[in-house]
């Protein structure tokens, strides 16, 4: 799509000035190497702010080339000009995924400012914060989290000085890289400690947006919006809630008042308002909202082309999630079929970017295909997601190899569905032996998925007939489960309860029916523990696990245990239901 008007006439003003002085510049007046590559540095910008960021590197590299000889000759004068272009350089590379390469331009940008705050400090402070920020955005991007969050605490402090003599000037950049800090220390898994730089950047451009608000709201909506999905990840949906509210009053008076140039910013802010609303069960509201980010990511389109296409399909895979949870499954599968139309198109030109988005679209659609009783659809649905993730598992490792075992995970389900039973068992032990690889290197993170994936083998096993190694397979998921608990969170309680169940099943088809009861009732006590001291009404899980308690006394001739009913009693009347006794 062109340029809109004031665009393309200020790429029009910086061409016609680089065109001017590269004139000058070839008829030999090297006094004008310095407009050259100032005016080079304008025309990458601008290149880049319309989209055309192959154009705008070559031109930011054409200035590093001049300022490189224009150093060469007189070196104080011109290395913080240099500096400058490289900083740029380094932006442009990776606003275009050229990470690596952009490391090393950054780190060279370092380098030459910590010289230049060494004899001049005053002077450049302030910029060698800004590179090293900048370095720990490149290091995120290669994946080198603590790196990154070393560099940006740096940029942290220095910034903090700076602000502490002059807050006018530096306290939005403080802001902006506490927010850094926090999204690193986040994506470290270190939730708690990343809540507090967040607080401080929303409390930093609160009070800037009170004194300034045509400068500083926008970038508070920012902060609140990322501060909500914190507080979400920390389990506490209705501060999250009340944050993205407040992200999405702001951003909707921005369009209001300053137009449309904030409506992807509110479009954005209207899908993380439909996930809080969806985690406090208000799935008509959640509908509500992200059907209104569809409409306008629709309009963005319309207006401005397929650059936000992408959005768009992200906007529609929520909007089948929530039309899913209403049972309104045609309409589930229109949205992400749409989305998959979209995320395959850009695949094709893009494929690192946009596969493991069609992938996980298409595991999505399998689902939603074997829902509504198309099984042979939802097995070729999930194939090809399982082919594009083992592509990417080879390119990837690790990262790759855990989207694979979910979609192996995935395409058995789906296989069983249709009575494929070896080949269901043979997708679920792939699955099965990818976790165990997995959860060598990391237990913490991978044990857990093992449990559940030998969970699922155990009922491949099962609907087999290998009874014996069924019960084997979920034996190992129940070990390692109470492992989990003894060192992990409460909240694997559920974990244990689920594969206890399963064992209770297995045992059950062994008609060692004492064995069976006896699995099934811990597996009751374990769930209702986590519901004793709640309110809130038990999950449908725990009801069913009192009918299965219910029937394995049946089984073994056995009367239910008094004080085991009591207490499933005691939780459903804390949660205004009704329970039946049994024996």
């Amino acid at each position: 799509m062109p340029p809109q008007s004031p665009m393309r006439d200020a790429l029009a003003a910086v061409q016609e000035a680089v065109k001017l002085r590269r004139r000058l510049v070839g008829e030999g007046r090297d006094e004008f190497l310095p407009e050259l590559a100032q005016a080079l540095n304008n025309q990458a910008a601008v290149l880049s702010q319309v989209g055309r960021g192959e154009d705008a590197l070559g031109a930011v590299e054409e200035a590093v080339e001049i300022r490189r000889r224009l150093v060469a000759e007189r070196r104080e004068a011109f290395l913080p000009d240099l500096a400058t272009a490289l900083n740029n350089q380094s932006l442009m590379l990776r606003g275009l995924e050229r990470n690596q390469e952009a490391l090393g331009v950054i780190e060279e940008t370092v380098e030459i400012y910590r010289g230049l705050v060494a004899t001049r400090r005053d002077a450049f402070l302030a910029n060698l914060a800004t590179v090293v920020n900048n370095r720990s955005l490149v290091l995120s991007g290669l994946g080198r989290h603590d790196d990154a969050l070393e560099a940006v605490q740096e940029a942290v402090e220095i910034r903090r000085e700076l602000a502490a003599t002059h807050p006018d000037a530096f306290l939005p950049n403080l802001a902006m890289s506490l927010s850094n800090q926090s999204d690193f220390l986040n994506g470290l898994g270190r939730r708690e400690e990343a809540l507090a730089p967040m607080q401080e950047a929303v409390e930093i451009r609160r009070k800037l947006a009170e004194d300034r608000p045509i400068l500083f709201m926008a970038p508070l909506a920012l902060s609140l919006s990322h501060q909500s999905l914190q507080l979400a990840a920390l389990g506490r949906p209705e501060d999250a809630l009340a944050a993205i509210e407040e992200a999405v009053a702001i951003r909707r008076n921005l369009v209001e008042e300053r137009g449309d140039s904030f409506l992807a910013d509110l479009a954005a802010s209207l899908g993380s308002l439909s996930g809080s609303l969806s985690a406090l069960r208000r799935r008509e509201d959640a509908l509500v909202a992200v059907e209104e980010a569809v409409a306008i990511h629709r309009r963005l389109v319309e207006e401005r082309g397929d650059a936000f296409l992408p959005d768009l399909a992200l906007a529609l895979s929520n909007q089948s999630g929530y039309l899913s949870a209403l049972e309104r499954r045609e309409d589930a599968l229109a949205a992400v079929e749409e989305a998959i139309e979209i995320r395959r198109r850009f695949a094709a030109a893009r494929p690192q970017a946009f596969l493991p988005e069609l992938a996980g679209s298409l595991n999505t659609q399998a689902g939603y295909l074997r829902d509504l009783g198309r099984g042979q659809d939802a097995v070729g649905a999930v194939q090809e997601a399982v082919e594009i993730r083992r592509r990417l598992a080879a390119e990837r490792g690790e990262e790759g190899l855990q989207d694979l075992a979910m979609s192996l995970a995935n395409q058995s389900l789906m296989l069983a569905g249709v009575d494929r039973h070896d080949e269901a068992l043979a997708a679920m032990q792939e699955a099965v032996e990818i976790y165990r690889a997995l959860a060598r290197e990391r237990p913490e993170e991978f044990l857990p998925d093992l449990a559940t994936a030998l969970n699922t083998e155990s009922n491949r096993l099962s609907e087999l007939g290998r009874r014996d190694d069924a019960l084997a397979a979920v034996e190992e998921a129940v070990e390692i489960c109470r492992g989990l608990l003894q060192e992990g969170p409460e909240t694997l309680r559920g974990d244990l309860a689920a594969s206890l169940s399963n064992q209770s099943n297995r045992l059950s088809e062994l008609e060692r029916r004492d064995d069976a009861l006896e699995s099934i009732e811990e597996a009751l006590s374990v769930m209702l523990s986590l519901f004793e001291d709640s309110t809130d009404p038990p999950p449908e899980a725990m009801l069913k696990l009192v009918q299965a308690y219910l029937k394995r006394c049946k089984e073994a001739d056995r009367d239910s245990n008094p004080e085991v009913i009591g207490r499933v009693q005691t939780v459903l009347s804390s949660a205004g239901l009704a329970a039946e006794g049994g024996s």
